[in-house]
C-alpha cells in the first residue's frame, strides 16, 4: 500500500477546509505515522473469524449420463439394468465465516454451505464444532450458522453501518484463502454500490483492493475500529487469484438476515415494492430534461404495490429513500430490502420536472392466491419438479415480475424434470390445455400420453417442446 506523506496537521491549521472537517480520517502526518501497524485491529477481530468446512454428496452418472435411470425414459426404452447406475461421491468445500453473536451465531456465504450434508466450524484457537444451518438465503448469498459452545461467550464482531463507508477508507480482509490458514490482507474501499457482480439478487457490493482469494468467501471485511463492514464474497479474476478487485456484501444487508435468525425465522421476509424498475439512461435523462442520469424509473406498478398506494405512478423516477440517493434500479432494490416490514420511509421522486416526496409503508409481498406447492410424480416430463400457483409472494421469491400469473416451477430435485425445466419456468400449456393453476396442470398430466407438447415462459421468452418416444 502506498501513502503520500504530507504535513496534514499544518494544512488543517493553515488552510482549514476538508482536512479540518475530517479529523477522524487523515493521511499519515509524519514518517513515524507510516510505521503504524494494523496489529491492534487484527488482535481484536481475527478471533471472531472462523473456518467453515462443508461436505455434500454428489451423484455421478456412469455411462449414458444416467439416461436409463429416469423412470420416464425406461418406460419407452426398457430397463437398462446396471447400465448407467449412478455413483455417489463426497465433495468438500472450504470457506470462512464471522461470529456476530457471542452465543455462537456465525455469518457466511450461502454458496459455502449450499446443499451440505455436514458442516463444521473451526475457531481461531483450532477447536472444531458441528454447525447447524439457521438460514440459507440464496438471494443474498448469505447463511447464518449456529454452534453450541457451552458456558462460554465467543469473540464476536459488531456490525457497522456500511452506508457510512467512503471510498478510500482503510479496511482489512480476514479469511482462509486456499486453505492455508487464517490470513489478513489490507486495502482500501475502491468503490461502493457496485451492481454488476452477478453473485446475488441484490446487486449492491463494496469493492476493495484488499486481496481476496478462494477460501476467503464468508470472511470478514473490517474497518479500522474493528467493526464488520462486509462479508467477503467474490473476486474479479481471469486466473482464479486476486488481482485487487474483490467484492463484499454490505453489513446493512447482513443485519436483515441476522435479525431474522435471531428472531427464530427460517426464511427472510423482505419488503416488497411491487414495481418494475429501469435505470435512467443518458437518453432518458435528456428527454426528461434531467441534468444527469440518476434514479430508478417506474415502468409499471402492481395494484397492491406500496408505492402505488403512496401516490407514485408509472413514469415517476425514484431519486432517494430516507435521504440516501438512488442511482440505479438495483440500488433501489437494495435500499428497500434493508428496510423493515411495517416501517414508514420517505421516498423522494421526480414527476414532470418537479421533485416530490411521500411516505411509503413497507409491506411483504402478498399471497393473493393459495400457492398450493405440489411435487409432481408419475410418467411425465414434470416428474421430479415442484410447482406452485403464482402470486406476488411467489414471484418475489423467484425474481419474476410482480404481475406474473399461472403456474411456476419452484424446485427441481430429480430427472426427468431436470432435463427439461428450470426453476422459474412458467407453465403455459400442456397438450393444448391452458395451465392457469396447479389443479389444471395435474389434470393435464393425468392423461396417459406418449407425446407431451409443452409451452413455457422462460425469462420472458416462450419455449415450446415436444417430449416423448
Amino acid at each position: 500500500m502506498r501513502f503520500v506523506p504530507v504535513i496534514a496537521s499544518a494544512l488543517m491549521l493553515v488552510l482549514g477546509g476538508p482536512l479540518a472537517q475530517a479529523a477522524s480520517k487523515a493521511v499519515p502526518a509524519s514518517a513515524a505515522a507510516v510505521q503504524l501497524s494494523f496489529a491492534p485491529v487484527v488482535k481484536t477481530t481475527a478471533p471472531a473469524v472462523v473456518n467453515v468446512y462443508s461436505q455434500r454428496k454428489l451423484v455421478e452418472d456412469q455411462g449414458g449420463n444416467g439416461f436409463m435411470q429416469d423412470p420416464f425414459f425406461r418406460r419407452f426404452f426398457g430397463d437398462g439394468g446396471s447400465f448407467g447406475r449412478p455413483r455417489e461421491r463426497v465433495a468438500n468445500s472450504l470457506g470462512s465465516g464471522v461470529i456476530v453473536d457471542p452465543n455462537g451465531l456465525i455469518v457466511t456465504n450461502n454458496h459455502v454451505i449450499a446443499n451440505a450434508t455436514d458442516i463444521k466450524v473451526a475457531l481461531a484457537d483450532k477447536r472444531e464444532f458441528e454447525a447447524k444451518v439457521l438460514i440459507a438465503d440464496e438471494r443474498t448469498d448469505l447463511a447464518v450458522l449456529k454452534i453450541e459452545v457451552p458456558d462460554e461467550l465467543l469473540p464476536a464482531l459488531a456490525l457497522a453501518d456500511s452506508d457510512a463507508l467512503e471510498v478510500g477508507d482503510l479496511v482489512l480482509a480476514i479469511g482462509n484463502p486456499f486453505g492455508v490458514g487464517q490470513t489478513v490482507t489490507s486495502g482500501i474501499i475502491s468503490a461502493l454500490a457496485r451492481t454488476r457482480v452477478g453473485v446475488s439478487d441484490y446487486q449492491f457490493f463494496i469493492q476493495t483492493d484488499a486481496a481476496i482469494n478462494p477460501g476467503n468467501s464468508g470472511g470478514a471485511l473490517v474497518n479500522m475500529r474493528g467493526e464488520l463492514v462486509g462479508i467477503n464474497t467474490a473476486i474479479f479474476s481471469r486466473s482464479g487469484g486476486s488481482i485487487g478487485i474483490g467484492f463484499a456484501i454490505p453489513t446493512n444487508m447482513v443485519k436483515t438476515v441476522v435479525a431474522t435468525a435471531e428472531n427464530g425465522g427460517v426464511a427472510i421476509k423482505r419488503p416488497w415494492l411491487g414495481a418494475e424498475l429501469q435505470d435512467v439512461s443518458p437518453d432518458i435523462a435528456t428527454s426528461l430534461g434531467m441534468a444527469r442520469p440518476e434514479g430508478a424509473l417506474i415502468v409499471s406498478l402492481h395494484p397492491d404495490s406500496p408505492l402505488a398506494k403512496a401516490g407514485l405512478k408509472r413514469g415517476d423516477i425514484v431519486l432517494a429513500l430516507e435521504g440516501k440517493p438512488v442511482e440505479t434500479a438495483q440500488e433501489l432494490g437494495y435500499r428497500a430490502a434493508t428496510a423493515s416490514i411495517g416501517a414508514t420511509i420517505i421516498v423522494e421522486y421526480r414527476r414532470k420536472g418537479d421533485r416530490k416526496e411521500t411516505q411509503v409503508t413497507m409491506i411483504a409481498a402478498p399471497e393473493t392466491v393459495k400457492r398450493d406447492d405440489t411435487a409432481i410424480g408419475g410418467a411425465n416430463p414434470f416428474t421430479g419438479a415442484t410447482v406452485a400457483n403464482l402470486s406476488p409472494a411467489v414471484a418475489d421469491e423467484l425474481g419474476l415480475p410482480a404481475d406474473a400469473e399461472g403456474v411456476v416451477v419452484t424446485k427441481i430435485d430429480t430427472a426427468p424434470a431436470l432435463r427439461f425445466f428450470k426453476r422459474g419456468d412458467i407453465v403455459l400449456e400442456v397438450n393444448g390445455a391452458k395451465i392457469d393453476s396447479v389443479g389444471a396442470l395435474n389434470a393435464a398430466l393425468a392423461d396417459d400420453s406418449n407425446l407431451w407438447r409443452i409451452a413455457i415462459n422462460r425469462g420472458g421468452r416462450v419455449v415450446k417442446m415436444a417430449i416423448g418416444g
